[in-house]
C-alpha cells in the first residue's frame, strides 16, 4: 500500500512523514523539501506481537505502508509542481492541513483557514485531472477518422459525458458515483481527484482533543478526517513505550498519530490485516475487507 502526502507549503507534511516512517528529513521554519521523500512505516499491531511472542518465529514480518512526501504545492501551481509520475501510482492521498498559528511562519495564503485549504488543494487536483482528461478526449476525437473501437467509444462516452462535466463543475471525482465497469475503466487513468483522501488537520498541542478543530471541513464520499499535532507526535515517536504512554495520557490520547494515521488509511481503503503464523514465520498481510480466509491464504 502506498500513500502520497500533500499540502500547501509549511503545513507540517514532512514532520508527519518523519513520524510515520522514522525518517529524519530536515524540517523547520526555514527548511523546505525540494524533492519527493519516500519512506516505509511498519504497521503496529498488538495482535501480531502476541503471535510473535507465542511462536518465537525465525522471521517476524509486520505489514508496511509506503509514504511519499511531496513538496509543498502553491495555489495555482499544482499542475506544474505535482509529482504526477510518483502520485499516479499511489492508492490514496493524505492532505496535511495547517490549523495552527505561528507569527514567525506566515501561511502561504496569508491566514490560517483549514476549510479553504482543503478546497484549494482539491481544485489543484481537479485542474491536473482536467488537463489529462481533455488531452485524452482530443486524442479520441482525432481517432474518429479511422473509426473508434467499441472499447474506445465507451471510454469516450464516460470521459465526455460524466468525467469532464464533473471536473468542470469543480467536483472531485471521488464524489462521483460510477457503475462498477465505469470505475474500473477510470482507474486506468489514475486520476488524482478520484483517489481516496485522508485529511490530516495539524493543530497546536492544546487543541489535540478540541472537537472544533475540524470545523468547516466536511467528511464526504471517499474522505476521512483526522486531527494530529505533528511536532508533538514526532517528539512522542522518539520516546520508549512507557514514556509514550505517559505523554499520551497527559495529552488525553490513547494512541500516537502513527497508529491513528495508519488505521485511518486502512479504513479509507477498506483494508484489514491477515496473519499467517508458525515457528518459521509470523507475518501480517494487507488484504481487502470481506476477503474469505481461503483466498487470503492462497498463492
Amino acid at each position: 500500500m502506498q500513500l502520497g502526502i500533500l499540502g500547501l507549503p509549511k503545513v507540517g507534511k514532512t514532520t508527519l512523514f518523519n513520524t510515520l516512517t522514522a525518517s529524519r528529513q530536515e524540517t523547520g521554519k526555514f527548511a523546505a523539501s525540494r524533492g519527493t521523500n519516500i519512506g516505509v512505516a511498519s504497521v503496529p499491531d498488538p495482535r501480531l506481537a502476541q503471535m510473535r511472542d507465542l511462536f518465537n518465529p525465525k522471521k517476524y514480518v509486520p505489514a508496511t505502508v509506503q509514504y511519499l512526501d511531496i513538496p509543498g504545492i502553491r495555489k495555482g501551481e499544482g499542475r506544474q509542481s505535482l509529482d504526477l509520475a510518483e502520485l499516479k501510482n499511489v492508492d490514496a492521498l493524505v492532505h496535511v492541513v495547517r490549523a495552527f498559528d505561528d507569527p514567525e511562519l506566515l501561511h502561504a495564503e496569508g491566514s490560517v483557514d483549514p476549510a479553504r485549504d482543503v478546497e484549494t488543494l482539491d481544485l489543484e487536483l481537479i485542474l491536473a485531472d482536467h488537463d489529462l482528461v481533455e488531452r485524452r478526449i482530443e486524442r479520441l476525437e482525432s481517432a474518429k477518422k479511422r473509426g473508434l473501437e467499441e472499447n474506445e467509444k465507451r471510454e469516450m462516452a464516460l470521459l465526455a459525458e460524466r468525467i469532464l462535466p464533473a471536473l468542470e463543475a469543480e467536483t472531485p471525482l471521488r464524489q462521483v458515483e460510477l457503475a462498477e465497469d465505469e470505475a474500473r475503466r477510470l482507474r486506468g487513468f489514475q486520476l488524482l481527484s478520484a483517489k481516496p483522501l485522508l485529511v490530516v488537520i495539524n493543530v497546536d498541542e492544546d487543541r489535540l482533543t478540541d472537537e472544533s478543530a475540524a470545523a468547516g471541513i466536511q467528511a464526504a464520499r471517499g474522505v476521512e478526517l483526522l486531527v494530529v499535532s505533528a511536532p508533538i507526535e514526532e517528539e512522542i515517536s522518539r520516546l520508549d513505550a512507557e514514556e509514550q504512554r505517559e505523554f499520551l495520557a497527559d495529552l488525553g490520547l490513547e494512541q500516537p498519530s502513527l497508529d491513528r494515521v495508519l488505521q485511518a488509511s486502512y479504513s479509507l481503503l477498506g483494508l484489514i490485516s491477515f496473519f499467517t503464523v508458525g515457528e518459521d514465520e509470523v507475518r501480517a498481510w494487507t488484504i481487502r475487507q470481506e476477503t474469505v480466509a481461503r483466498k487470503a491464504a492462497g498463492p
